[in-house]
């Protein structure tokens, strides 16, 4: 009966060492030569004592190769090779992107929404990938990346698009031989949801086969970058600007959920947005915020649409129609809304 104090050997693999401690009827830990504390099953110990000779090892070869002849035979595990780095002469300069690949290329926000960090150099990149939100620091993905090569980060659906938190990168790379070291970067991104819903944000790249808004993490900070600028620039840019911030406006209540879709409640600024896209955006809203509503257990949810042309209205009950038509729809009061608006009943009763 093994005991604590007892010098042993290992039956399947080299060495021994001295029992600490008893852990149960089966297994004892051993202290092995270097230090370390090993949990062994006893039938895999053999007690030994001061006299045995350093050629005692070979019985125990011995010992070890019969009893691996008794074990069923397990199958191969093969060893996954890892991929060796790519170099490519003439890109020693550091070029690190982060890459949205929509997986559907027709509507890219109805679908999956990828993320990749994407190392188009020479370098070795070590990062950390995080998201701020409320003054929280949330750790995403952190690895290393060899030259030459993309890494996938996270995924977002269409619900999450409106609600983005502010993308933080943290990134130390570096060549196999250089002349210097170079500074860590530190890169904080922050998109506004609009952005996902042009067609023209996404554009073809020799990264990936569909077509992704690709943003670079070397590139100056606007804010840096504006503070640069003359008067006549800065004014030029304002113009120009075409990404206006999205309005999160909604009136809740467990019984009811208003949103106005009106487009001048969605978005400060609407300059350089098709009709098509101003429509998107809207429909994206109604979609968000219906899920939302049923996830919550919302009784009805009321969506001002107003009279128009009546483009949104139709759309939106064809989506009722079709992707939602477990539920009722009807046109709400019109003492509240006019011809506005429609109701949709979540649950009876």
């Amino acid at each position: 009966m093994i005991k604590a104090g007892d010098k042993v050997r290992f039956l399947n693999a080299v060495g021994g060492g001295v029992v600490k401690s008893v852990i149960s009827k089966t297994m004892v830990n051993v202290e092995d030569y270097d230090g370390f504390e090993i949990p062994t099953l006893i039938n895999e110990l053999v007690v030994v004592d001061d006299s045995l000779s350093m050629n005692a090892e070979k019985r125990f070869a011995r010992i070890r190769a019969n009893a691996n002849e008794k074990k069923e035979e397990q199958p191969e595990i093969k060893e996954v090779p890892k991929a060796e780095p790519k170099f490519i002469a003439g890109k020693n300069a550091p070029e690190f992107y982060m890459a949205f690949v929509p997986q559907n290329e027709v509507n890219p926000v109805d679908g999956e929404m990828k993320v990749y960090l994407v190392n188009n150099s020479n370098n070795f990149l070590l990062y950390n990938y995080s998201h701020l939100k409320n003054k929280i620091y949330r750790s995403v993905e952190s690895g290393k990346m060899n030259p030459n090569s993309k890494r996938y980060l996270e995924s977002f659906t269409r619900m999450d698009l409106n609600e983005l938190p502010e993308f933080q990168f943290q990134l130390l790379f570096f060549l196999e031989e250089s002349s210097k070291l170079e500074s860590p970067v530190v890169k904080s991104i922050r998109l506004n949801p609009v952005k996902f819903y042009k067609q023209n944000s996404y554009e073809k790249t020799r990264y990936f086969t569909q077509n992704a808004m690709v943003i670079s993490l070397l590139a100056p900070d606007m804010e840096t970058e504006v503070d640069k600028l003359t008067g006549p620039e800065l004014t030029k840019i304002v113009q120009e600007k075409d990404e206006p911030k999205v309005i999160v406006k909604r009136t809740v209540s467990p019984e009811l959920t208003e949103i106005d879709l009106h487009i001048h409640e969605l978005l400060e600024d609407t300059r350089g947005l098709t009709n098509h896209e101003m429509l998107e955006v809207q429909l994206g809203r109604f979609r968000n915020e219906l899920e939302t509503a049923i996830a919550n257990g919302t009784r009805r949810i009321v969506f001002i649409h107003g009279i128009g042309n009546g483009t949104l209205k139709q759309e939106l009950r064809k989506e009722l129609s079709t992707k939602y038509k477990k539920y009722d729809f009807q046109d709400a009061s019109f003492k509240e809304y006019g011809y506005g608006a429609t109701m949709v009943i979540l649950k009876n009763g």
